[in-house]
């Protein structure tokens, strides 16, 4: 049977950062709060000309670069921060790619687990026809109140995912475990730019969701804990991978070992919450940088409040160092302008989603940037960097 899964994978950032140290300081917060209470250290946050789109293509060109637009006719655009109503955010970056007309481009919403959804939708076409490529990307901005309370676990990041036969990276294996419940514990009303959260409700949720779609995974003849040798799990903020990794071993009666965790936590500490794309943002992490993945299966926990889960395991193919990105995500987050906390807070205030006739000043170095509005439409455009 021919394997399906993630033939490359990389990520994007925004232009600027706040390093959480400062943000601490200034609110009269001990950092280890957030360095050790949270595990984060830094999050990413958009110029004004930077969005989800301007990131997932970004995230996007790497892999066309390497691979062209052959094969592909869907993109897939995962996201719970979209621009449009409508239009799906993809329609707008499949036009900054450059992909043919005959690409389906299709937008998908359920909170941080559009992102699983979406790689599941595209080994489904990939099945059905193993000549075919999917691009799918996740992309995100989490915005927070202004000192509210979840404000240090704000954050953006896409990662773009290329799936195909016989995938380079990571064959992702046929069985799965889903949970959904219909759960008040994190949701965005049409009239807000920043969501409201029940945060210790928020917290169960994930953790029942985990338990219940690996209890699912086990009815369905999925591999045991003891069969999987790397666990990654979405990341709204690294302690909660940890707590999750710890509720998992202990509902199965397993000494709980969390020393197999940091690798996939490098690039969440300092991108902050990315939503859609934080599991991935893991795995390109774990792949980044443990040698000795080759042949081992990785257990892959995907959650979305409101509530959906989603248990999926997957075997790292023999070449996978080959299609490595380290160089480039370390190179990416270590060109990030570094906000002051003022800086940031006025950035914050700024924030608009409405349609008003804007122009956005030049600021982003990515090769792609969000230009403004003009007769309520949204405006995108190629920078000297693409």
């Amino acid at each position: 049977m021919t394997s399906i899964g993630i033939h490359d994978l990389a990520v994007a950032t925004t232009h600027h950062v706040l390093d959480l140290a400062e943000l601490a300081e200034a609110t009269g917060v001990e950092p280890a709060k957030y360095h050790r209470g949270l595990g984060q250290e830094q999050m990413s946050f958009p110029a004004p000309d930077e969005d989800i789109v301007t990131m997932g293509a970004s995230a996007a060109a790497l892999l066309l670069a390497e691979h062209g637009t052959d094969g592909i006719r869907s993109l897939l655009f995962a996201t719970e921060s979209g621009v449009d109503q409508s239009k799906a955010a993809g329609v707008f970056a499949h036009h900054l790619l450059g992909l043919p007309s005959t690409v389906r481009t299709v937008e998908f919403k359920q909170a941080c687990y559009g992102g699983a959804a979406a790689l599941q939708t595209a080994l489904g076409i990939v099945a059905r026809n193993p000549e075919e490529r999917v691009l799918v990307i996740a992309s995100d901005v989490a915005r927070y109140e202004l000192d509210g309370p979840a404000a240090p676990t704000q954050g953006a990041g896409a990662v773009a995912i290329l799936v195909s036969a016989d995938p380079a990276l990571l064959a992702i294996e046929p069985h799965s475990g889903v949970h959904t419940a219909d759960i008040d514990d994190f949701w965005r009303p049409n009239d807000t730019t920043t969501p409201l959260v029940d945060g210790a409700l928020s917290l169960q949720t994930y953790l029942d969701a985990l338990l219940g779609s690996w209890g699912d995974l086990q009815a369905h003849g999925g591999p045991g804990v003891d069969e999987i040798d790397r666990f990654l799990y979405h990341q709204p903020f690294t302690k909660m991978a940890r707590k999750a990794h710890a509720a998992l071993f202990r509902h199965e009666d397993r000494p709980v070992d969390e020393s197999a965790l940091e690798t996939s936590f490098l690039y969440n500490r300092q991108l902050g919450n990315s939503y859609t794309a934080s599991l991935f943002v893991g795995l390109a992490a774990l792949l980044d940088h443990d040698d000795d993945l080759a042949g081992r299966r990785l257990g892959l926990f995907s959650y979305g409040s409101g509530s959906v889960g989603e248990f999926l395991t997957g075997i790292v193919q023999s070449g996978y160092r080959e299609r490595r990105r380290r160089e480039a995500t370390e190179s990416a987050l270590a060109a990030r302008v570094p906000l002051t906390v003022e800086e940031y807070r006025a950035l914050h205030v700024s924030y608009t989603d409405d349609s008003d006739e804007r122009e956005t000043p030049r600021t982003t170095a990515a090769p792609f940037r969000f230009a403004g509005v003009r007769d309520r439409i949204r405006r995108y455009e190629r920078t000297a960097g693409a």
